[in-house]
């Protein structure tokens, strides 16, 4: 079988869209079956590659408007499109998200070509464009994109529970949810790839508490005030794994703003420290960090965000914050660093839950249960 997988954003850009299509083509490739992934170009990467999981890329020519946050793909780009669609001849594709150019070229290219696709979706909000006119122009564009999507005819899936009811915003009813996942002995083993203390290489004593943000540094992530947080907690340092506006901000207010780190950092960033806060207003589908955090073993503290309620479904597995004013933050902080036992115990809590429900394994499995339903219904018509 062959799956086309359309993510106008993927590795190398860090993020959990990108992450969540990787997994999934990696684990195509190691069934036996064959995944092209088709993007946006970057700057210094080949237009078509082969990359050394066995996974085929294909990265489209786009404007980076919004600094690259929204690629929009130019006629060239739509052209190489539809190329892929005939070249590859997909038994089934996989949508990324509804409102990029890229998607609704996808879904109308499959459309035209018979071939059965499904649309995931990772977002609980409009973009994040700006108020006034930018901001009604953004929300209409992305009710016109659902409803191009929409009118192909695939299904649309949520990565979680929360995503499902946002998708009613635009007339979707989900066929369910394909939540957001990770593998924790994956993790494990990327952690330990050239372990390193990150309390000596950052010339901090042994006993120093470490609050870890992971993420992009824009107003949205909350991580200027999760900064001013920490600021007035002795013996307490933020590191912030990330790059974006806010970086410094973050660094006028103390905390250690270590940049767009490799993945393996940012795992073992998450076996250290002693809690993992994300104290977002961003739309988000289900935050790849947060499961990232479960799996480490590291106590969460976060906003009340989409997928929170699967992962974290009481008291005894994190804690969810009331409002993101440092003040609340600060609070909830020092509950979790002054007693790191009760703390712990939340953390293994959410790990358990994480490990029977939110799985790779379990999400692929369910994908391809998909597929092969979708394409007997092609080979019956």
């Amino acid at each position: 079988m062959t799956i086309l997988f359309f993510s106008a954003q993927y590795l190398p850009t860090v993020g959990g869209v990108e992450r969540y299509t990787w997994n999934l083509a990696l684990r195509t490739v190691r069934a036996g079956h064959r995944a092209v992934v088709v993007t946006s170009a970057l700057p210094g990467l080949l237009d078509r590659e082969t990359d050394p999981d066995g996974i085929e890329i294909i990265r489209l020519p786009v404007w980076p408007v919004m600094k690259g946050r929204f690629p929009v793909v130019r006629p060239a780009g739509a052209a190489a499109l539809e190329r892929a669609m005939e070249e590859r001849k997909p038994d089934f594709c996989v949508i990324q998200t509804r409102m990029y150019t890229q998607s609704i070229l996808a879904a109308r290219a499959a459309r035209r070509h018979g071939v059965p696709a499904i649309v995931i979706d990772h977002s609980t909000g409009y973009m994040p464009v700006g108020g006034g006119a930018v901001g009604l122009a953004g929300r209409l564009y992305e009710r016109l994109a659902c409803g191009l999507i929409r009118r192909t005819g695939p299904d649309f899936y949520g990565v979680s529970a929360a995503v499902c009811r946002w998708l009613k915003t635009f007339g979707i009813t989900a066929k369910g949810c394909l939540p957001n996942a990770v593998d924790p002995e994956a993790l494990q083993r990327e952690a330990a790839q050239r372990p390193m203390d990150w309390r000596t290489r950052l010339g901090l004593s042994a006993d120093t508490r470490l609050v870890l943000f992971v993420g992009r540094l824009i107003p949205e992530k909350g991580a200027a005030a999760l900064a001013e947080a920490v600021q007035g907690l002795p013996g307490t340092v933020l590191v912030a794994a990330g790059d974006g506006p806010d970086r410094s901000r973050l660094q006028e207010l103390g905390a250690v703003a270590a940049g767009a780190v490799p993945h393996r950092m940012v795992v073992q960033l998450l076996n250290q420290a002693d809690v993992y806060c994300l104290p977002t207003r961003y739309a988000e589908g289900f935050p790849t960090t947060l499961l990232e955090a479960a799996a480490c073993g590291c106590p969460i503290l976060c906003t009340p965000t989409a997928g929170t309620e699967e992962l974290l479904p009481g008291p005894a597995y994190g804690t969810l914050l009331e409002d993101t004013s440092p003040q609340t933050i600060r609070a909830a902080l020092k509950t979790l660093l002054d007693d790191p036992d009760t703390a712990r115990e939340k953390a293994r809590a959410a790990r358990s839950n994480l490990c029977a429900h939110f799985t790779w394994d379990a999400v692929f499995a369910r994908i391809m249960a998909i597929a092969q339903e979708k394409t007997k219904e092609r080979a019956g018509d």
